[in-house]
């Protein structure tokens, strides 16, 4: 068993000054995310209007299932031309980490 997680650090459009408006740019991404079968949530720039963290996590039986999956996932939050992904983090875990 693997586990697979990314980080996504995401610039959100300067129109993004409350966090109402925030959530309407990050709720799609999270939810175009989840047709990957990953679980996906906002993580972390909680209080920041024009940045967000969005996570996301894999389970698989090989680490190259789950690395397919994460770049999947990080080739279509590139591609949304309302955001600008400033980085990725990525770890893979497995049973002997």
């Amino acid at each position: 068993m693997f586990t697979g997680t990314a980080i996504f650090d995401l610039l959100l459009p300067g129109d993004a000054r409350s966090l109402k408006a925030k959530r309407s740019y990050v709720r799609p991404i999270v939810a175009a995310l989840r047709r990957f079968e990953v679980s996906a949530a906002e993580v972390g720039a909680l209080d920041l209007h024009g940045r967000a963290l969005i996570g996301v996590a894999v389970v698989a039986a090989e680490p190259g299932h789950a690395g397919e999956v994460l770049d999947s996932c990080e080739r279509m939050v590139a591609a949304r031309p309302e955001v600008e992904l400033l980085s990725v983090r990525r770890r893979l875990l497995g049973l002997d980490d």
